[in-house]
């Protein structure tokens, strides 16, 4: 589902999915409400304060193990919530094009 004018389809959460964020150094971490998600980003909204999100590039942890998490960077803040797009393996961000072909499986 598209909305907001976002390039890539995204996920809107019916019902609130607790996940968390992490420095990539592991010194930090902070409770989050993931609001939307797509292949190349999420809409989050964060509690408590927002000072540890200057370091820019940090870890999504989506699960309550760890096992399940993607390496992100900050994209914008708005009061609680920010935005964060995905990091690839290789460091470079996912490109629209190429995130939805391989959502598609072309």
């Amino acid at each position: 589902m598209k909305f907001d004018g976002r390039k890539t389809s995204r996920v809107k959460m019916d019902h609130k999915q607790s996940v968390n964020l992490m420095g990539s150094d592991g010194t930090w971490r902070r409770s989050c409400v993931l609001l939307d998600v797509s292949q190349s980003g999420a809409k989050i909204e964060v509690e408590g304060t927002l000072d540890v999100l200057q370091a820019k590039e940090f870890f999504l942890v989506l699960s309550s193990t760890g096992l399940a998490y993607r390496r992100c960077e900050l994209v914008w803040i708005d009061g609680t919530m920010a935005g964060v797009h995905f990091i690839t393996g290789d460091g470079k961000k996912k490109p629209a094009a190429a995130a939805q072909t391989a959502a598609q499986g072309k």
